[in-house]
């Protein structure tokens, strides 16, 4: 019999459920989306630099398959798919993204305009100079603390050693659970300075690290357009950075003018390009502007060319404000400047920045020369032995030749013992026996080979022991005075910004906002066509003369209105959309138009309308509103006078939705109303009462189950016209009239 007993946990699902939960969105937010604030890295982009320069991929040698790099890295380093790795491989090998590119790519690696790199299969990559001195060298000093890899079986570092302030110099972007990180790029210069001006100043205020680093410094250049802003940004680490793309007006012949973009906002890299042009064609199919004729991108190598051609007396600057303001050539950077710090995520200012990496610095260095003065201490001892061996050589051969094996020997240098040493001269013996040396100094002269005895060598040995006393001095000084510490630190900086430091890209400045001066439409009367289809447009009354019958034919709703009016649509579910007739387009008879979904917020896939009309109509009538559940009301038109896209245009019940919107006149003073069962009833239209928009209205029948209203007729008294039911034609006079709100007539 089996007496094992089973370990059971008895525990809340709601409480495991929301502890995994927690230990997942920690999990992606340290070890995958946010990066560390020392070295401004992601764990992605750490492992696969690391995993680079483990193979050796150095700035001069030759380039190798991406396919490679990304493979070794998720087999050693990071198994969360090839397509991670390798897109993190791409952005940080393209220059129009990063202000300091890491890795030099060979290849395909895409484009400013959003063109995909080639499969890694296709691309090549090795490291960049500065990613060997500023990030991975110094990695066998001890500098920082190696972890083991996912499966234990190698060792990665917890952070690079990166001596330069990489988190604002490169940026970052990432989505965690429950936050993201939005952090702007900066000239690499101006920060070095920044953080030198910190390493000389801890009390230095955000504002005066501002004026070395005013602001961000986009690869793509632009324009930012809200200095006086930027303080609080970088106090608090969070904000909105207007930014707008660069444009000069370039006068070609006959006296007409280009718009020349030359610079974009970094929000437009990728698709962006192709959507602002798309929304330029757009702006003139809209009417909002006729002075623009043609738009292309001349981009090439050499940088962004985006050409906007111009009528001969078109106003440039407007036209330039207008870009600013309807495309996306202004945009906004949201800042969120999240990352890691001290094992979790913080959103820090510029000062906590500088003084994140400062520390880090501080210990690296620290680290990086306690290793080497431990280093240079075993080198002196080594080297003394070795001084002090070539002074009594003669007995350490003598040692040497008595000795049966290295035991021997090695214990007799180090101890004196020469109990197991054959010595021809007794003379000998005794000096012997006066060797102390140390067991690394034992070692040493053991291993010594006898050229060393020259005298050039014995030379060299002191001038290299004399070099040695000097950097053990250079290093106790180094971690035993700051000042000495922050000397070495800036120095360091300076070669790096002497080095790799290049000229501000983007200009900062407080503009004014674009103001875009619409040229006044010059009214005319034009016809409103709608299909059955929804598709609408607008044509001259002219060409409606000449086609009006097949227009009639052809169309849904006719409706002649103003170029400057508006197109009321009413919906079954009581709303109504204001259409713009200037947003319509002025069409030849025979084009199709435009949807009427894409110019306004009605969406065909989920409402039906039942009333359209010109918004001068409405406002001079008084309109019938009629449900299917039999409420009715009679509403004056100036209530619908709004210039929103949509309001409400009535209030109905739950289960309610409108049969009928009509206006109506002197001449109609009686409807007739008839339900799906069979019932009917006439009664004069002035017991409907005039309410507001927002009111439900009277009810005019007393349904009965289920039943509805299938139609509404409107009258005069003596109306001879017939209306159908069930196949049959009825008089409309055949309905006697009566009262509102009653039961109705049963129709045979």
């Amino acid at each position: 019999m089996d007496t094992k007993q089973e370990n059971v946990i008895i525990s809340e699902y709601s409480e495991i459920m929301q502890q995994n939960y927690i230990d997942y969105a920690m999990s992606v937010i340290v070890a995958r989306a946010l990066p560390d604030v020392r070295d401004g890295l992601k764990p992605v982009q750490r492992r696969t630099l690391y995993d680079m320069s483990e193979l050796g991929i150095r700035h001069d040698r030759p380039y190798r398959k991406c396919a490679r790099i990304v493979g070794d890295t998720m087999g050693k380093y990071h198994p969360h798919g090839d397509s991670s790795i390798y897109d993190a491989l791409v952005v940080m090998a393209q220059g129009f993204k990063k202000e300091l590119p890491l890795i030099d790519g060979h290849g395909n690696f895409g484009s400013i305009e959003g063109d995909g790199a080639a499969a890694m299969r296709y691309t090549e990559a090795k490291l960049q100079k500065i990613t060997e001195e500023a990030f991975l060298a110094d990695l066998d000093k001890n500098t920082v603390n190696f972890v083991p890899n996912f499966d234990e079986t190698e060792k990665e570092p917890e952070v690079l050693p990166v001596k330069i302030p990489n988190f604002l110099i490169n940026g970052s972007e990432g989505i965690a659970v429950g936050m993201a990180t939005s952090t702007p790029p900066h000239n690499l210069a101006e920060v070095i300075d920044a953080e030198k001006a910190y390493i000389k100043n801890h009390d230095i205020t955000t504002e005066q690290l501002m004026e070395i680093m005013p602001g961000p410094d986009f690869p793509t250049g632009g324009m930012v357009i809200n200095k006086s802003e930027l303080i609080d940004i970088y106090k608090s680490g969070a904000g909105k950075i207007k930014i707008r793309g660069k444009v000069v007006v370039e006068p070609i012949k006959g006296g007409k003018k280009n718009l020349i973009i030359t610079e974009i906002p970094y929000t437009m890299i990728g698709a962006g390009i192709s959507k602002f042009m798309q929304d330029v064609a757009q702006l003139v199919e809209t009417k909002k502007t006729s002075d623009i004729t043609d738009i292309s991108n001349q981009s090439d190598k050499e940088g962004i060319r985006i050409v906007i051609e111009l009528k001969k007396d078109a106003d440039a600057e407007n036209i330039k404000n207008l870009l600013y303001k309807k495309t996306k050539l202004e945009d906004t950077f949201g800042v969120n400047m999240l990352a890691v710090c001290n094992g979790r995520p913080e959103t820090m200012g510029l000062k906590q920045i500088l003084a994140s990496h400062v520390a880090f610095l501080y210990e690296v260095n620290t680290r990086k020369y306690t290793a080497l003065l431990s280093k240079e201490r075993d080198r002196r001892e080594i080297q003394e032995g070795l001084i002090k061996a070539t002074d009594c050589i003669d007995t350490i051969i003598a040692v040497l030749r008595g000795s049966k094996k290295r035991e021997q020997a090695l214990h007799c240098l180090m101890t004196g013992d020469t109990s197991e040493i054959t010595f021809k001269y007794e003379e000998a013996r005794k000096e012997a026996s006066e060797l102390r040396f140390t067991e690394k100094q034992a070692n040493a002269i053991l291993d010594m080979r006898l050229y060393r005895l020259i005298g050039l060598e014995i030379d060299a040995l002191n001038k290299e022991y004399n070099e040695t006393l000097k950097k053990i001095a250079q290093y106790e000084d180094l971690l035993s005075n700051p000042s000495s510490m922050n000397k070495a630190i800036i120095k360091d900086l300076d070669r790096y910004k002497k080095e790799y430091g290049v000229e501000r890209k983007t200009s900062i400045e407080d503009a004014e906002k674009a103001v875009f001066e619409e040229k006044p439409i010059e009214e005319m009367d034009v016809m409103f066509l709608m299909d059955r289809f929804g598709y609408a447009k607008t044509i001259d009354i002219s060409t409606f003369e000449r086609n009006k019958e097949a227009a009639l034919s052809e169309n849904r709703y006719c409706i002649l209105t103003k170029n400057t009016g508006r197109i009321c649509l009413f919906t079954v579910n009581g709303i109504v959309h204001n259409i713009k007739v200037s947003d319509l387009p002025l069409c030849k008879f025979r084009d199709k138009g435009v949807p009427i979904d894409n110019i306004s917020n009605f969406d065909s896939t989920s409402e039906n309308y039942i009333f359209v009309e010109s918004m001068d109509c409405v406002l001079r009538s008084k309109l019938l509103f009629l449900t299917k559940k039999s409420m009715a009301k009679i509403v004056d038109g100036s209530e619908f006078d709004a210039t929103k896209k949509t309001v409400a245009a009535t209030k109905l019940a739950d289960d309610d939705e409108l049969l009928m919107i009509t206006p109506i006149d002197d001449e109609q003073r009686q409807i007739l109303i008839v339900t799906n069962d069979g019932f009917a009833l006439r009664f004069s239209i002035d017991e409907i009462p005039e309410k507001k928009k927002n009111a439900v209205g009277v009810r005019t029948m007393k349904l009965q189950g289920n039943d509805s209203l299938e139609n509404a007729y409107l009258m005069n008294y003596g109306d001879e016209r017939s209306f159908e039911f069930g196949g049959k034609e009825y008089l409309m006079t055949s309905i006697k009239t009566s009262k509102r709100d009653g039961k109705g007539t049963k129709i045979r």
